[in-house]
């Protein structure tokens, strides 16, 4: 993988988006296993797991598993107005096999589109209640003229087994960080495949270095039904081992950044994210847990309560595009993918910093026979031994160096060099 400084790193994760996009995701079913198989290849150690139907997973049970082969609907005349291989988003995920003649009145009850976009095909599921049905364009649905119509739907939907992907990459302790994201959508870019192609981007840059602070748990689920199930088998170590986590979600396009909190929004994991978002980034929208929407509903709900926040760029829901077939390729961008990445990059380097740290002696040290404090006496110092020796005449132990950094309104990496030079010196010491 190209290293994290080289721009070609957006255009690498664009292109692994590019080559997943066609491929028809859902709960379960061949699209999610073609899709963990190809991220397989780019992370040898992610390891897929298979969850019968049926399985219980607190108040939920896995569905059953959905296969789509050809769907259309076509005119008395043969002409196809709705063909599923031209777009994946044509059909209901979740769509039972059908095989009907029936007038346009009748169909017009399982036809869905959108009268205020109508350019766009919309994203519609009945993944627990048997149903099938189409989506169009509502300038296609306009111009269907009263007459008979066959549609066909030629799917599967029955027991099998829901997917996902698990890999935990060692570090020198137990306590985790758990990275998280979805892989259960069919063709949309920003609020699909975003998040898997920077997730497996981060993952390999994990797996890149010598050694990190904590384990990192990264997990590529269903939505919702594959984090609950998730929790179900590992909460209890999940709650004891997690000290921050994110859920990688809608992290392509390069309109803007936006950050959800965790329930109780005091967590490692919000601290983090907002001090890299005011240094990175400066200006960003800030939502609050009542406009939650995706997998931080699981991690943060009431006897769960793991501290995962979500750093995003436009948030899901929020823009015109989402759920519906204008959120392509073009929406996404090399930039915009490489913006998240480095952001939450960032996070991750400054949650294995975030020591607490404590000065070594009492009063002031002698700064000047250790080469850190000018040894001619000026009306001014620079702003680097100033910094040095504020972080000395904070450092007590009790504040972590996210705390401390946010005190001294600076930004952690700036901090960083000067944290080493003090204790390299042996004037500044971390806190077990």
């Amino acid at each position: 993988m190209p290293d994290s400084s080289d721009t070609v790193l957006g255009d690498v994760m664009h292109k692994w988006a590019a080559d997943l996009f066609k491929v028809c995701r859902s709960l379960t079913g061949p699209g999610v296993r073609e899709s963990l198989s190809y991220l397989t290849n780019l992370l040898p150690d992610l390891t897929t797991h298979g969850v019968s139907t049926g399985t219980k997973a607190f108040d939920w049970a896995v569905p059953e598993e959905w296969t789509i082969r050809e769907a259309y609907i076509e005119d008395e005349s043969g002409r196809r107005l709705v063909d599923f291989n031209e777009n994946n988003l044509h059909v209901v995920g979740y769509s039972i096999p059908t095989d009907l003649w029936m007038d346009l009145e009748e169909l017009d009850a399982h036809l869905h589109s959108l009268p205020e976009q109508p350019d766009a095909i919309p994203y519609v599921t009945s993944y627990y209640s048997r149903r099938w049905g189409f989506c169009l364009t509502h300038k296609v649905r306009q111009l269907m003229k009263a007459g008979r119509y066959r549609a066909y739907i030629d799917s599967d939907l029955k027991p099998g087994i829901m997917n996902y992907g698990e890999l935990i990459i060692e570090g020198d302790t137990e306590d985790e960080i758990l990275l998280s994201t979805y892989i259960c959508h069919p063709s949309m870019a920003n609020n699909e495949l975003s998040g898997p192609v920077v997730t497996t981007a981060l993952a390999r840059w994990l797996t890149s270095l010598e050694s990190t602070r904590y384990t990192y748990r990264i997990i590529f689920v269903p939505e919702t039904i594959g984090s609950v199930l998730y929790l179900s088998r590992h909460f209890q170590h999940l709650q004891k081992a997690t000290v921050a986590g994110f859920v990688v979600t809608c992290v392509g396009d390069d309109r803007t950044y936006s950050f959800l909190p965790s329930r109780k929004g005091e967590s490692l994991s919000d601290r983090v994210a907002e001090h890299v978002l005011k240094h990175m980034v400066g200006d960003y929208d800030r939502y609050t847990y009542l406009e939650r929407g995706s997998d931080e509903r699981q991690y943060c709900s009431p006897g769960i309560d793991l501290p995962i926040c979500s750093i995003m760029r436009s948030k899901y829901g929020t823009y015109p595009e989402y759920h519906t077939s204008l959120d392509d390729l073009d929406l996404i961008s090399p930039a915009g993918l490489e913006g998240s990445f480095r952001v939450l990059q960032t996070a991750i380097q400054v949650l294995e910093e975030n020591y607490h740290y404590k000065a070594a002696f009492r009063c002031e040290p002698q700064l000047g026979k250790r080469g850190l404090y000018p040894t001619l006496s000026k009306k001014r110092n620079t702003d680097d031994t100033r910094l040095l020796m504020d972080v000395l005449a904070h450092a007590d132990g009790d504040m972590d160096l996210i705390g401390l950094a946010n005190h001294l309104g600076q930004d952690v990496t700036t901090m960083l060099p000067i944290i080493e030079k003090l204790r390299e010196a042996k004037l500044l010491s971390r806190v077990t």
